[in-house]
C-alpha cells in the first residue's frame, strides 16, 4: 500500500514494516531495470509483494519485468479492449500469450525451479489503471474482453484532469466516476484499488475497494522534513 520510487534501502526498511505491497514506480520515476533487481531482492524474505506499474505497453519491458520476479504488473490509463489483449499477449506464456522463454532468469531462481514454465502464468497477476473518463465508460467491456485481469487501479488525479479538473482529484464528480468504476469491477467478479488520502478511505472502502495506495516514499520524506523543519523553527523562536 505505498509507493516507492528507486531506492533498494528503503524498500527494504518499508517491507520490514509489513506492508502488505510497494508499488514500484516506473512510469514517473527514473526507475530501471538495474534498480528493479535491487527493489525486488530487497523485499525477499519480508513478506512484503512487489507490484510494478509499467510506463507502456512495450513486450521487451514486460518480458524484462517478468524475467527479473516481478508478478504482478500495472498497466497506465488503460481505456479500451485493444490494450489489454495486447498485455495479456506479452505477459503470458503459450497457450494464454506470446511472452519469450529464457532459462537461467532470477524468476526461475536462475534455472533451479524446473517448475517455473509451468506455474508461472498461474503467478502472474494483471492489474489495470483506469485513469480517464473514456477508460470508465469502457471498463465493463475491457474486463469482459478477457478473464486475465485480475483487479482494476483507479487514478483520481489523471481521472480529474482528464476531464477538466485539474489538481482537484477529490472532486465529488471525480468521486463519482471512480466509485462507478468501482462498483462495475465489483460486479463482474474484479478486485479494485485506488491512490487516495486516509480521509478518503471509508468512501472508497465502502464502494469495494480493497487495494489502497495511501502514499510514497518521497512524500513521507517531504512532509516529515517539513514537519521537523517547522518543529526545529518553534522551538528556535521560543528561545529567543
Amino acid at each position: 500500500m505505498f509507493c516507492c520510487t528507486y531506492s533498494p534501502q528503503i524498500s527494504e526498511a518499508l517491507g520490514e514494516t509489513g506492508l502488505d505491497f510497494l508499488l514500484f514506480d516506473n512510469e514517473h520515476t527514473p526507475n530501471n531495470s538495474v534498480n528493479l533487481h535491487a527493489q525486488l531482492c530487497s523485499l525477499k524474505g519480508t513478506g512484503t509483494e512487489a507490484v510494478l506499474r509499467l510506463p507502456m505497453i512495450d513486450e521487451f519491458t514486460i518480458k524484462l519485468a517478468l524475467d527479473l520476479g516481478v508478478r504482478s504488473l500495472m498497466l497506465p490509463n488503460v481505456k479500451t479492449p485493444e490494450e489489454v489483449q495486447r498485455m495479456v499477449r506479452y505477459a503470458y506464456y503459450p497457450p494464454l500469450g506470446q511472452r519469450g522463454i529464457a532459462g537461467s532468469v532470477r524468476a526461475a531462481r536462475y534455472g533451479r525451479n524446473q517448475q517455473y514454465l509451468q506455474e508461472a502464468n498461474q503467478q502472474t497477476s494483471l492489474i489495470i489503471q483506469i485513469e480517464s473518463l473514456q477508460g470508465v465508460k469502457n471498463l465493463e467491456a475491457i474486463l469482459q474482453s478477457t478473464s486475465h485481469v485480475d483487479a482494476v487501479f483507479l487514478g483520481p488525479h489523471d481521472l480529474a484532469a482528464d476531464i477538466g479538473l485539474m489538481g482537484q482529484p477529490r472532486h465529488e464528480r471525480v468521486a463519482a466516476l471512480c466509485v462507478q468504476a468501482i462498483q462495475t469491477a465489483t460486479r463482474l467478479g474484479k478486485a479494485s484499488g485506488i491512490l487516495c488520502t486516509p480521509q478518503d478511505m471509508p468512501v472508497f472502502q465502502e464502494a469495494g475497494v480493497r487495494m489502497f495506495v495511501l502514499g510514497s516514499d518521497m512524500g513521507v520524506l517531504l512532509n516529515s522534513t517539513a514537519q521537523l523543519l517547522q518543529r526545529f523553527e518553534e522551538l528556535a523562536n521560543t528561545r529567543r
